[in-house]
């Protein structure tokens, strides 16, 4: 059988018109290149103490010789451009769609798959939700993997199933699954509906990606950045990457803080006015 191409496109030529529509066809993208090696060694470095000292998954799904490191911008001031890359967030805000209130970060996490490591069993990041059975049509999530070193089949590169995202039921298998290889500094960009899986690492290598999900801003989030990213931390953040955190409002009325206070203001007090209804 003849497995298909994943969609990829060249960083220092990708529009979102092409990227966006690629993920909503087809349910994933690669964008070649997108940030250099100098930002993937800084990220690295400062993600390496952590990546160090957690513990391997505790089980197959987890990766028993995988670690996973979150609160990434809490420990990797080098990630917000990454997190909050200009490109990324445009195609997250296309393929959510329009009739979305807001969208925001979902989860950090970077995953060293070490050597002699099987694969990842395949399934979607929507799952997360309790397994709800979102109308087909409806996107909540979109996810990234940033590929911190070179993804290669023989380093464990997430696999894909191209065009999983239109399956109402989740029948793909292992041979329907295409590995997304590409080198460091690439991201790939897939909805929440997208089959796919960590890959088998056949080498003596450690494969390091950063997964950074988003997803509508009226769901739960996976990773709570408020107690992931201390305080003093988070007033330091850019405005637009606190905002992507959660301190905003999910939609009219969703989230807010105290007295009808809009939470941007616990970070700025300059920000965020009160009072966003009537009666």
């Amino acid at each position: 059988m003849t497995r298909p191409e994943l969609p990829r496109v060249d960083g220092t030529t990708a529009t979102v018109e092409d990227v966006s529509a690629a993920v909503s066809d087809h349910g994933v993208c690669v964008v070649e290149r997108l940030v250099d090696e100098a930002t993937c060694d800084a990220v690295l470095a400062e993600l390496r103490p952590h990546l160090d000292a957690v513990r391997p998954g505790a089980d197959d799904f987890e990766g028993r010789n995988t670690r996973r490191v979150g609160a990434i911008l809490g420990r990797s001031p080098s990630s917000v451009g990454l997190v909050a890359h200009d490109l990324v967030l445009d195609v997250v805000d296309r393929v959510l769609g329009p009739d979305k209130s807001t969208f925001q970060l979902h989860l950090t996490q970077a995953i060293a798959i070490g050597p002699d490591s099987p694969a990842q069993g395949l399934h979607r990041d929507q799952w997360c939700f309790d397994f709800h059975p979102f109308p087909p049509e409806l996107v909540v999530e979109v996810s990234t993997i940033w590929a911190l070193t070179d993804f290669t089949e023989a380093t464990g590169a997430t696999r894909v199933v191209p065009g999983s995202h239109r399956l109402a039921e989740v029948t793909a298998t292992d041979d329907d699954a295409v590995s997304a290889e590409m080198p460091r500094g690439s991201v790939v960009i897939y909805t929440g509906s997208t089959v796919h899986g960590g890959g088998a690492n056949r080498s003596d290598e450690t494969r390091v990606g950063l997964n950074v999900d988003y997803t509508l801003g009226w769901l739960r989030q996976e990773e709570n950045q408020y107690l992931s990213v201390p305080l003093e931390v988070a007033r330091n953040l850019p405005e637009r990457v606190q905002r992507l955190m959660g301190y905003s409002l999910g939609s009219y009325a969703l989230g807010y803080v105290g007295d009808l206070r809009d939470p941007i203001s616990v970070l700025r007090s300059d920000r965020g006015g009160t009072g966003f209804g009537g009666g």
